[in-house]
């Protein structure tokens, strides 16, 4: 037998083999729709290194607290950029930046799992899963390490981590609340130079 045909049947049986791998892996991997399938989808996401790829899968106030933070700090920078002097403007607008100019909750996500060292808490903490105690809407993911991690089933039926929650929605009551003092501090300033035309 040539040794070229050898070469092709033997380079075939690799492809084959790595294509029934990947496929076995597709197949037997946990859907997200499980506690379990939505852990390991988190794991991925800390070990890349990308916090904004396990937004997904965080519950759904997470994800609005992600929204309206963004959305409160865009409008809030707009607002300092309009109506507030310097230096308090420049200082003001540079403190809300990064919220402000983030694409999407997602990436909000990542700013406050970078500040707070989250992917570093998950990273020290996540481990093969040794149970998982399912009740109604609520699970909990518990690791070989004994950490136990809780999910919130979503409205789509995927399992979101609800460990972030309270931290994003204080921050989104914050934002709100900060909006609500700048605004005023704009308006001030605005009547001011009304009444003061230089």
């Amino acid at each position: 037998m040539p040794a070229r045909r050898v070469l092709t049947i033997v380079l075939a049986g690799i492809g084959a083999a790595l294509l029934l791998g990947f496929a076995w892996a597709k197949v037997s991997f946990p859907s997200d729709r499980t506690p379990q399938g939505a852990y390991l989808r988190i794991g991925i996401a800390v070990n890349r290194g990308r916090a904004q790829d396990f937004f997904a899968y965080t519950e759904t106030r997470a994800e609005h607290a992600c929204y309206t933070i963004r959305d409160y700090r865009k409008k809030t920078r707009d607002r300092v950029l309009a109506a507030f002097p310097e230096p308090e403007r420049s200082r003001l607008a540079a403190q809300y930046a990064d919220e402000a100019a983030a694409p999407d909750g997602s990436d909000v996500l990542a700013i406050y799992a970078q500040q707070n060292g989250w992917m570093n808490r998950l990273r020290k903490d996540m481990s093969g899963i040794a149970r998982v105690d399912i009740q109604g809407e609520r699970a909990t993911v518990e690791t070989a390490r004994g950490t136990r991690y809780p999910f919130r089933r979503r409205e789509n039926g995927i399992w979101g981590l609800t460990l972030f929650t309270a931290e994003l929605s204080a921050e989104a009551e914050k934002a709100a609340r900060d909006w609500d003092l700048i605004d005023k501090a704009a308006s001030d300033y605005e009547h001011a130079a009304k009444a003061d035309p230089k």
